[in-house]
């Protein structure tokens, strides 16, 4: 019996649709390079044509909304949200956002803005990379030092953990919620070994270095106590600059702080026995406490918000992938970073 053409025609349409989803998806690859390059090009001549000679990544201009209440005194409302790291993070067809950059922007705009007296940092993390988290601690504290009467008010949401907990500690009072987890005090730093494996399957790895230690926690080579003890020291001299961020940030001794610096996490009313937080409420306290680190009855709340123009948006399209991010990622890393499931 002979088939229609109808059936003939389908299974060989799947290939056929295969290339042709290729091929657009190559196109629109293109033409967001194309329209990357224009944007690039048009800004320049923009900013040569209006003679701007503002430094955007030291003063940043960013959007303002009204946030919260209605004071004469402004104060900025930030938040750090997430795991703290310096991966860009985008959608499908929609602009890569380095969250670390975002945040210190905010920070820079908040301190070039003269009538911004107060910092709300909102923090909701498990904390991250060191690098990063440390960059936006001292945007913190570079805050802080224009002025002497500007302040800074933490409040801790669903998690203010190693990292979270290391920029908290950048403010002048730290409230919590109730639930809140707090704490990780320490440093992590995790790899996959996968020596035994390759002897059992028959991989051999071949590694060519000019020092003994630069394929240091090569996954195909055990490692030896020399190598462990590099690894540990190393960790050991980041917890200590943890310490030293937590005792200077919540002037207790390192006897005071040792006990819950071992990387466990606790809840903000062991937290606030342990003096490694001021208060325990919900935004209205955060809110009251704000006013009155400022010496005022109320305060304005502004946020910042980021404007993209179609050509930024096209410029910033992509796929969702980012195979450097994805390498970057895959790395062993010292973190300050609370995560069971790592």
């Amino acid at each position: 019996m002979e088939q229609s053409a109808g059936n003939n025609k389908g299974p060989g349409c799947i290939p056929g649709c295969a290339f042709l989803l290729v091929v657009v998806l190559l196109l629109l690859s293109l033409a967001g390079n194309g329209v990357m390059a224009l944007s690039l090009a048009l800004g320049n001549h923009f900013s040569a044509g209006f003679g701007d000679d503002t430094a955007v990544d030291e003063f940043p201009v960013l959007d303002e909304v009204w946030s919260y209440g209605d004071g004469e005194t402004r104060v900025a409302r930030i938040a750090v949200n997430g795991v703290i790291s310096r991966s860009a993070e985008g959608g499908f067809f929609s602009p890569q956002i380095d969250m670390v950059e975002a945040v210190i922007q905010q920070i820079r705009a908040a301190q070039a803005d003269e009538t911004i007296e107060a910092i709300i940092l909102e923090i909701d993390s498990p904390g991250g990379g060191i690098a990063p988290t440390d960059e936006i601690y001292q945007a913190l504290m570079d805050f802080r030092a224009s002025d002497p009467d500007r302040r800074i008010l933490a409040f801790c949401r669903d998690m203010a953990a190693s990292g979270g907990y290391y920029l908290a500690v950048a403010a002048d009072w730290i409230v919590a919620e109730p639930t809140t987890m707090l704490g990780s005090i320490s440093v992590i730093m995790q790899a996959l070994n996968w020596k035994t494996l390759s002897d059992k399957i028959g991989i051999t790895d071949v590694t060519i270095t000019s020092g003994e230690h630069k394929d240091l926690l090569n996954p195909f080579q055990e490692v030896s106590p020399e190598e462990q003890a590099i690894l540990q020291s190393m960790v050991d001299g980041l917890h200590a600059h943890f310490m030293d961020v937590v005792c200077r940030g919540r002037d207790l001794s390192e006897a005071a702080v040792n006990p819950w610096a071992d990387g466990r996490v606790f809840l903000p009313s062991v937290a606030l026995d342990a003096k490694l937080i001021d208060e325990i409420g919900y935004w209205d306290e955060a809110m009251a406490r704000c006013s009155e680190l400022l010496g005022v009855d109320a305060v304005k709340v502004i946020r910042y918000e980021y404007s993209a123009s179609f050509l930024d948006f096209m410029s910033g399209v992509h796929l969702g992938i980012n195979p450097r991010g994805l390498l970057r990622e895959a790395s062993p890393r010292f973190m300050y970073l609370w995560n069971p499931t790592f």
